[in-house]
């Protein structure tokens, strides 16, 4: 598999901790699935992990090249954490439908964050355009260059 698509995205924890505050319980049900609720809360500073998370559905998304207002909604892409500790991505709804128009088949995902803010990359990888559809490019190949002449002395 190749990388098909990258996504970034920066979260400043302290404003995130303001809107979690301020919105409560309702927004983090609206924006986290249970399983990302219940890893947040869980840790010793719960806004630094739901910024973290949240930045990752922005990087993935960004990856996508859409938006929320495209009919996604937050827990379309969920964060998840694999046995060793690393986080994945698991994508439902229309953020599925999204990889798979984009050929994208898996992710790799990677979080960090402190006390200010908070760090997501995505990658996407799959196949090759042409792998997947069998298709070759209709882009005319070119011919080497030419030889350069000598010059007649």
């Amino acid at each position: 598999m190749r990388p098909l698509a990258l996504g970034l995205d920066v979260v400043h924890v302290p404003r995130f901790a303001a809107v979690l505050r301020r919105r409560g319980a309702r927004f983090v049900a609206r924006v986290f699935t249970e399983r990302e609720r219940a890893w947040c809360e869980s840790r010793p500073r719960p806004a630094e992990s739901f910024a973290a998370r949240f930045a990752a559905k922005e990087a993935v998304l960004k990856a996508l090249g859409v938006g929320w207002a495209k009919g996604l909604e937050f827990r379309d892409v969920e964060v998840r954490r694999a046995a060793s500790g690393a986080p994945s991505v698991t994508l439902h709804g229309g953020a599925a439908r999204a990889a798979k128009a984009a050929g994208v088949e898996s992710w790799l995902l990677t979080l960090t964050h402190a006390a200010d803010v908070a760090v997501a990359c995505a990658l996407g990888l799959g196949a090759p355009r042409a792998a997947r559809t069998g298709k070759v490019s209709s882009k005319r190949k070119t011919s080497p260059p030419a030889r350069p002449r000598r010059s007649r002395r």
